[in-house]
């Protein structure tokens, strides 16, 4: 790794970087809170991304530059963010600062989304030259909007942000009691659109995006929040009897929607049907993504978030349920934890004489804890023996507090409790599918980790305190958001939807709350400890 020195707004940050991967200024700079003001998709043609290089290396002058910049700023080493790539220890100045938003590039930028596995339908000898689509992931705690070419098969743009309907609850059978009231339904469904509005408003604004060329756009998400944001059927989600049943999520119209986000009014606008219960169509997607249906041996897909969805494919049927993950894996519980954004300690390790040594996410001031983060600090604080397996810290306190750059970070035993809780669940809903599959978790040769805590997890901690099974190396795999990849798979062609009907037909939902092993899986599970091991 080498060190990016940044000179934004008054201020010096300091931003770890890997030369190696070759990405740009522009790209380094876009998961961070000093963004280059861009309208371009990064290809040079607006000129705006205007950097001052005071030290270091970042490749030669290219013909795009000569065209944008005068000799004299060239002279004075002022360059284009999206042309140079640096190489070891550089040190800039940011010249034309992008304004704030609350929409971001996640760490990874597109490769976040992870490989899209489809190849584009032949266009239509009528379509309007190079056709876009746009693929959301309509999560609890967040929303991921991706912007494709449905002719080129590849994704343009990405934008995360925060659901805003978190100000009704953290969790989803918070906001199904408060959609109860029809005006707060309202709201609700409002919300999530008006989201998805700003989001694609702010690919336009940044990448110079005409939304008119969108033709399709599709929706995937568990289905509390499909059944939100089209205003249908949520109350059916209070009453366990419709749990393993199928819900109509299907917007009575979407024209609406399509004038809101600044569509052509031939933009279709569909809303993926969920399975059943809380088992949504992200989950779908993401199988669909992954093409489950394809492995020769059992492989488990885990999709971490506040409602956290399981699918394990056994060889001819795809057993799926959902398990409530609470705000532990994403926005987590307490005054120090974030969600994995920009300022998160993502990575927490130990360093010479026991140190505890931290990596944060684009930036080098830390705002706090993200999921990932939690889970190596509490796998660190437990081969240091400062926290036991029972989850209560050993000198008797309710909280241990580290520095980071400066800043005191603690943690209680009240975010330890709800990661216990949140792992738990997680562990006793895969014991409890391999045993309706009849799968040996440990026979298990692909086991897929995936959303935005996913991302990010160290797999030895992960491993360390029972959040996963320890597996043979390259058993397990962070797969990134596999339900926006399999919603682009789903825009781009036939087979893919085809696939996503094999999965209906073979699928088979397991309602955890009527298995009696759950319970007893559960307590087992609460331990911070490997996996198998005796409490």
């Amino acid at each position: 790794m080498a060190t990016l020195r940044v000179r934004a707004g008054g201020a010096l940050h300091l931003l770890a970087y890997d030369p190696d991967a070759g990405n740009s200024l522009r790209a380094i700079l876009e998961p961070t809170d000093f963004r280059v003001r861009t309208a371009c998709l990064g290809l040079g043609a607006c000129g705006l991304c205007r950097v001052r290089v005071l030290a270091g290396e970042v490749g030669a002058p290219t013909a795009v530059e000569r065209v944008q910049l005068e000799d004299a700023l060239l002279a004075e080493r002022v360059r284009l963010a999206c042309q140079c790539r640096p190489v070891g220890e550089v040190e800039i100045e940011v010249l034309s600062l992008a304004p704030p938003s609350s929409w971001h590039v996640p760490p990874g930028g597109l490769a976040s989304i992870g490989t899209l596995r489809w190849e584009a339908d032949p266009a239509p000898s009528h379509a309007v030259p190079r056709p876009l689509g746009v693929a959301v992931d309509l999560g609890t705690s967040h929303i991921s909007v991706a912007l494709i070419d449905l002719i080129g098969a590849r994704p343009l743009a990405l934008r995360v942000g925060a659901n805003p309907q978190r100000a009704h609850g953290a969790d989803v059978m918070t906001r199904l009691v408060a959609a109860g009231d029809p005006d707060h339904a309202r709201a609700l469904a409002s919300l999530a659109r008006a989201a998805v509005g700003e989001a694609l408003g702010e690919i336009a604004r940044s990448e110079g995006i005409d939304l008119r060329r969108v033709r399709r756009v599709l929706v995937v998400g568990n289905t509390a929040m499909l059944s939100l944001l089209a205003d249908r059927n949520h109350q059916r989600l209070l009453e366990p009897a419709n749990w393993s049943l199928p819900i109509d999520c299907a917007p009575l119209e979407t024209a609406s929607w399509g004038r809101e986000w600044g569509l052509a009014p031939e933009a279709s606008i569909e809303v993926v049907a969920p399975l059943a219960g809380f088992v949504g169509s992200d989950l779908l997607a993401g199988v669909v993504a992954e093409r489950m249906p394809e492995l020769r041996t059992p492989g488990l897909l885990i999709d971490f978030g506040t409602n956290s969805e399981i699918a394990l494919w056994s060889g001819d049927t795809l057993w799926v349920t959902a398990t409530a993950g609470g705000p532990a894996f994403e926005a987590s519980a307490g005054r120090d934890c974030i969600p994995a954004e920009a300022g998160a300690v993502v990575r927490v390790r130990e360093g010479e004489g026991g140190a505890l040594e931290c990596d944060i996410i684009a930036g080098d001031e830390p705002r706090g804890l993200c999921g990932s983060g939690l889970v190596d600090l509490l796998a660190c604080l437990l081969r240091q023996r400062r926290l036991g397996p029972r989850g209560r810290f050993s000198d008797g306190s309710e909280r241990v507090e580290f520095e980071v750059n400066g800043r005191v970070l603690g943690l209680g035993w009240r975010e330890v409790d709800a990661l216990q809780r949140a792992k738990a669940a997680i562990g006793a809903g895969m014991k409890v599918l391999c045993g309706c599959a009849g799968v040996d978790p440990y026979a298990l040769q692909r086991v897929l980790v995936a959303g935005l805590f996913g991302s990010h997890l160290d797999l030895d901690s992960a491993a360390a305190i029972g959040l996963l099974p320890r597996l043979p190396e390259g058993r397990v795999v962070l797969v990134g958001n596999t339900a926006l990849a399999g919603a682009c798979g789903l825009l781009l062609c036939a087979d893919a939807r085809r696939m996503l009907e094999r999965v209906r037909a073979c699928a088979r939902f397991v309602n955890l709350g009527r298995m009696a092993a759950f319970d007893e899986a559960f307590l087992d599970q609460l331990f911070l400890q490997p996996m198998g091991s005796p409490p």
